[in-house]
């Protein structure tokens, strides 16, 4: 937020991610931008085109407004404890310095995706130029982002990043964070799909989640959540990783990418249920199908994801891994392999 941030609002998000160096991936050329909410995606990337600043970087965007706001946009959700307003979290006398009426729909808010982004994207462009010429020492990214969150005052006040000393450590961990997952939102962008239709349509709406992480039991029709864990799931190095994660699991993520035209079920299991009576062999399979794997038989359905064309597949394959794309020979075990489905 602008002005001294509140964790309490936005909470300190343990993102869980493992990059997977063996998963073939097609991009669109989007600018190198990836798990972003649709929504989002083309003001990010119009608003680092606008600024000519070498830091300035799409993901360096992303990551900031996962960490203010999560991309949330209801006043419910993004309204903090100080009074910041937005996805970017705009104090009111800050949005009168930066805000415009971006998107052009008659009035220049804070709650509005486009005039909020691009609002993000000049004040941190401004700030990257006075870190450049200010002669302080580190990261231009790190002592921009410490202004947006402090003020550029405080930023000359120290000579540089507050110390930890400073707020209790809020704008420190905000900087150390948003430049420790930046990484998350770096490409590959968005998967080209060809074709029309609710198949099509799916895998393009799941394709913007590419880079999400995994959470079991986490996710729904309206995006990404923190999951938790049941004795079995949701753990990484024996602590529950799924409490702490704003991600999808499998079913979530198919779920999400075909509503509301389609209303599939929660689980794995009942989406199989629920499109069985529409079967699709393996040399017929089309962008948009369903996928499925078993520990044995129809009964025992654990995995789903969405298939992807060429061979490859979509999906949100398990704790500690994040929502990619895959080979369908070798995403899960061949073995476990049940059918495909048509929704």
């Amino acid at each position: 937020m602008i002005g001294l941030v509140v964790l309490a609002f936005i909470g300190v998000v343990v993102l869980v991610v493992e990059d997977d160096a063996s998963a073939t991936e097609t991009t669109d050329g989007g600018g190198g931008l990836r798990g972003v909410p649709s929504e989002f995606r083309k003001w990010i990337l119009k608003a680092d085109a606008d600024c000519k600043q070498p830091g300035m970087t799409p993901a360096l965007l992303a990551a900031q407004l996962y960490q203010e706001s999560k991309f949330q946009t209801s006043h419910e959700e993004a309204t903090s404890d100080a009074g910041a307003q937005g996805p970017a979290q705009f104090m009111p006398e800050a949005w009168a310095t930066w805000g415009r009426d971006a998107d052009g729909n008659g009035e220049s808010s804070p709650w509005d995706i486009g005039d909020a982004v691009m609002a993000q994207g000049r004040m941190m462009c401004s700030l990257l130029k006075q870190a450049k010429n200010s002669g302080y020492p580190g990261d231009v990214r790190a002592l921009a982002l410490a202004g947006y969150n402090a003020g550029w005052g405080r930023v000359q006040e120290y000579g540089g990043v507050p110390p930890k000393s400073f707020a209790k450590g809020e704008t420190y961990k905000y900087v150390q964070i948003i430049l420790s997952t930046m990484s998350r939102f770096e490409g590959p962008g968005l998967l080209t799909v060809s074709g029309s239709g609710s198949g099509a349509d799916a895998l393009r709406k799941a394709a913007t989640r590419m880079g999400t992480p995994y959470a079991w039991g986490g996710g729904g029709p309206s995006g990404p959540s923190t999951g938790f864990c049941d004795g079995t799931n949701g753990y990484l190095n024996g602590k529950c990783a799924a409490s702490n994660t704003v991600g999808f699991d499998c079913s979530s993520l198919l779920q999400y990418a075909f509503w509301p035209k389609t209303k599939l079920p929660r689980t794995a299991a009942a989406q199989y249920g629920a499109t069985s009576d529409r079967p699709v062999s393996r040399s017929d399979l089309k962008p948009g199908d369903l996928l499925f794997w078993s520990h044995g038989g129809t009964g025992s359905i654990y995995h789903v994801a969405i298939y992807a064309g060429d061979g490859n597949l979509l999906h949100a394959p398990r704790t500690g891994r994040h929502v990619e794309l895959a080979p369908l020979t070798s995403a899960m075990p061949e073995s476990d392999y049940v059918g495909a489905t048509r929704p």
